[in-house]
């Protein structure tokens, strides 16, 4: 128990965590990919499609009303879980990739030409690499990078000197999924704000871990996934500055996104609707909300201390473990280790303990980028949630030995 948390309490909420595979107990490390959901948040989902089903915003049966009612309130959650200044400054996305790409498409779409710059790091996920370079390839600008050095910390000073006047965007991870780097946010805002660049923060793997107030962060926009903090798939939110989304054209057109449509013109919605086209997944903002008061009755902080725990603990256990070396040793880390054993393929290090019941993630992690910069094809991550204990790190530690010494001559 930390700080008042008990995860072997908090496990009986979580229904999945009392399963066996391989005829093994599960143990669930690949937090970072995807959270497992608390029985409250499955519940949500369940009762409105067997109690309130129905569209939102557009009918006046009791239905209908129930369904907006809920939607509006998960809005109004995700406001305050942010510290956004307004419910008017959330959009629902299907999740963090689509609200950078939603940023991308409206806020600099129309107006980047070419020989502007989008500045980003080196330890970027590829959903805030890719939109970006569809927007240069589009229009002529260019993509610039901010190195980071041996331990996967950011060059702030180099970082610095790439904003020119040229710069139209900053997008910065805050927590990186693939080495755990906690960026400086704030101080990066600081630094774009001097020479008026907006800065667009990826927070799909901080959102679960930290406590977001995006008015003291100083950013233009914040992005989030809802399966990465306990919540269901397909949904997410955009978090931007009132005044930038009233500045910007709607990405999708169709119906919700309007007021007036004729075969001469269209008048839209007010924002927030008018960037959310269409029916929206109103059963998963409404999970979303419930994960969120799941977070929230933990404690932010709570959860924030047993994590740190988890990582010291799992960490000492590791270095001491013969040829194998951790990728990504920042001071300041989310819970989250990637790490790499000498003469064994990460795939295979995975298929073996997955054996022992242990489900952690192989691969590039979807940052190639950060990859190539090690000078590693893949690496093994672990990464802890709420519901995690010194016990499965022990599990884990054993069969990670075991494959080693089937993998390693």
């Amino acid at each position: 128990m930390t700080n008042g948390l008990d995860p072997h309490a908090l496990r009986s909420q979580f229904p999945i965590l009392a399963r066996t595979v391989h005829e093994k107990p599960l143990v669930y490390f690949d937090n970072a990919a995807t959270t497992q959901r608390p029985h409250s948040v499955v519940e949500a989902i369940s009762s409105f499609y067997e109690h309130s089903n129905a569209n939102v915003h557009r009918g006046v049966h009791q239905l209908s009303v129930e369904a907006s009612e809920a939607f509006e309130e998960a809005r109004e959650s995700v406001a305050r879980f942010l510290n956004a200044a307004s419910a008017k400054e959330i959009v629902f996305t299907r999740g963090t990739t689509e609200a950078i790409n939603l940023v991308a498409n409206s806020f600099l779409g129309a107006s980047v030409r070419a020989g502007d710059e989008v500045l980003i790091t080196h330890m970027e996920h590829h959903a805030n690499i890719v939109p970006w370079q569809l927007l240069c390839q589009r229009t002529g600008a260019k993509l610039k990078v901010a190195p980071m050095d041996s331990t996967g910390v950011l060059d702030l000073e180099a970082f610095e000197s790439l904003i020119t006047d040229r710069t139209r965007l900053v997008g910065i991870v805050h927590v990186s999924n693939a080495l755990g780097t906690v960026n400086p946010v704030q101080e990066v805002c600081v630094m774009a704000k001097a020479k008026g660049v907006p800065v667009l923060v990826d927070g799909a793997q901080a959102t679960p871990h930290l406590a977001i107030d995006v008015q003291a962060l100083g950013c233009d926009f914040y992005c989030l996934s809802g399966h990465k903090m306990y919540g269901p798939t397909g949904i997410g939110a955009l978090w931007a500055r009132q005044s930038h989304l009233e500045a910007m054209p709607p990405w999708q057109g169709g119906g919700e996104m309007i007021k007036h449509v004729s075969f001469t013109e269209t008048t839209f919605n007010e924002v927030p609707h008018k960037f959310e086209a269409g029916t929206p997944h109103v059963a998963g903002a409404i999970g979303l909300k419930s994960a969120i008061d799941f977070i929230e009755s933990v404690g932010v902080a709570q959860i924030a201390e047993h994590e740190q725990a988890l990582l010291s603990y799992a960490t000492e256990k590791l270095l001491a473990i013969d040829g194998l070396r951790i990728i990504g040793q920042a001071k300041n880390k989310g819970p989250v280790i990637s790490f790499v054993v000498e003469s064994a393929h990460a795939h295979d290090l995975g298929t073996i303990v997955d054996h022992f019941g242990v489900a952690i993630r192989t691969g590039h992690h979807c940052a190639m980028p950060a990859m190539q910069f090690f000078d590693v094809p893949a690496t093994a991550r672990v990464s802890f949630a709420a519901y995690n204990t010194h016990e499965e790190i022990d599990v884990f530690i054993d069969a990670l030995n075991h494959a080693r010494a089937m993998l390693v001559p």
